[in-house]
């Protein structure tokens, strides 16, 4: 796990640790890649997954320019 110090070098007073965000979250870690999979898929079909990623790549595509 990556951690960061008690408090680095010219944050504020509002600075908070990635420990204690954690804790307050109350994350949990996985145990098993499955862990990481929807519940359900989100694309009714594979024509439609194909169409997010055109649109995806095509977005990310116009905002370099």
């Amino acid at each position: 796990m990556t951690t960061t110090p008690e408090q680095p070098a010219g944050q504020g007073s509002d600075f908070v640790s990635t420990e204690e965000l954690v804790r307050r979250s109350g994350a949990k870690p996985f145990t098993s890649l499955d862990d990481l999979a929807p519940e359900y898929d989100p694309f009714e079909s594979d024509g439609e997954y194909a169409d997010f990623l055109a649109d995806l790549y095509a977005s990310r595509r116009a905002g370099d320019s």
